[in-house]
């Protein structure tokens, strides 16, 4: 028998949970090879297709060969033009887009690259939760602390800044915040975000502010960007991707905005770790931000759609759902009994319908389920017969 290695996984590893969406695709195969009529509500994955005009611009562009070769590690500078003149267009925000514009291999590589860039063992990162699970891990590969921002309905799924203890404030560098919200649906006021910009002046305090649902939005109440906000250049970045905006979320690509010497500390890391996104894949997307808003509000009309069918639905069999203002998400409570993980178990088992346990997000989300709105609006009403029946 030939000798074997011992493999022993790092701290940082072996002190990470599950991932919690590896976790439900595990659910989702284990359930179709049953042979289960699955209706899956669970993961953020746009069914609606690419648009064929973006679709076609990729085309095109894979045909050239200069675009075979290794890219810039910021991006192309034309497709940081595009960026910026998307960010004038939408947010009346000015961008120099050769120092305040930087490519990502989609928003979640930069959410989890930021702390590396700035995060030293034992700093303390403000995490919002429930919150993409990025926020934390990135935090605990950089070395440094979370300091859990709980986000209650009671409060509009803001966090409490000023509960915060200026011991913590003192010890932090960097806070995440993240609207139109992922979980919760919610949506930020201006207020809201002037508070985020006086605390983060105070304390210097870096701001990552992941805007990744800022295009999906209901009855024309168009979501802030934080960048709109005066002070917030002095003290962070924004960060979006061309994911739920364009259904283009295996395409990778999005981009963080703002203060330059944040970007530029960001893009220390990215040219250190990866080199670049794929040419081809940034010239079709600068045809994506070039994209006529006509064929966005069809995407959101049809997330419209559905949202109201499923709402309407679930508040009819009694149920306690919070009404989206924006992402195509429903945050809704679980009915007693339950908790957030049998509840997703016993739809799973008696109505085959997948949801996402609210506590993947955080120990705030206890006690919710989340239902993304990604399949036609007749699987959607068939969804809420089969929840009906299994209430």
């Amino acid at each position: 028998m030939k000798p074997r290695i011992t493999v022993e996984l790092a701290s940082r590893v072996k002190n990470l949970p599950p991932y919690l969406f590896a976790t439900i695709d595990k659910m989702k195969q284990e359930a179709k090879a049953k042979g289960t009529d699955l209706i899956d509500l669970s993961i953020g994955d746009p069914d609606i297709p690419t648009p064929a005009h973006i679709v076609n611009a990729m085309k095109a562009a894979v045909e050239k060969p200069e675009h075979h070769r290794y890219p810039s590690y910021e991006g192309m500078l034309s497709f940081r033009t595009a960026v910026a003149d998307w960010y004038k267009r939408r947010f009346a925000v000015d961008l120099a887009p050769g120092t305040e514009v930087l490519s990502l291999i989609g928003s979640k590589e930069g959410i989890g690259h930021i702390p590396l860039a700035f995060i030293e063992p034992g700093d303390v990162v403000l995490v919002p939760s429930p919150g993409y699970p990025v926020y934390p891990v990135g935090t605990l590969f950089a070395g440094g602390e979370s300091y859990i921002m709980p986000l209650w309905e009671k409060n509009g799924f803001l966090p409490d800044l000023k509960s915060i203890p200026w011991d913590t404030l003192k010890r932090t560098r960097l806070i995440y915040i993240n609207y139109p919200n992922n979980p919760t649906s919610a949506c930020a006021p201006r207020s809201f975000y002037e508070e985020v910009i006086e605390l983060a002046a105070t304390y210097n305090i870096i701001v990552c502010h992941d805007a990744a649902y800022s295009e999906i939005y209901y009855d024309n109440e168009k979501p802030l960007s934080f960048l709109e906000l005066d002070g917030a250049r002095e003290v962070g970045i924004e960060m979006h991707s061309l994911s739920k905006t364009y259904n283009m979320t295996g395409w990778r690509i999005g981009f963080a905005v703002g203060n330059q010497d944040v970007i530029a500390g960001l893009g220390k890391i990215k040219s250190n770790l990866d080199s670049g996104v794929f040419q081809a894949i940034q010239e079709a997307s600068i045809t994506a931000l070039e994209t006529d808003d006509m064929v966005l509000a069809d995407i959101r009309n049809t997330y419209q759609e559905r949202r109201d069918v499923l709402y309407n639905g679930l508040k009819g069999l009694g149920m306690h759902v919070v009404k989206p203002k924006a992402t195509f998400y429903l945050w809704t409570k679980v009915p007693e009994g339950f908790d957030s993980a049998s509840f997703v178990a016993h739809l799973l088992n008696k109505a085959g319908i997948l949801g996402t346990p609210g506590n993947g997000f955080g120990a705030p989300g206890e006690g919710y389920i989340r239902f993304a709105l990604t399949v036609p609006v007749d699987r959607m009403k068939e969804a809420v017969e089969r929840i009906g029946k299994a209430l």
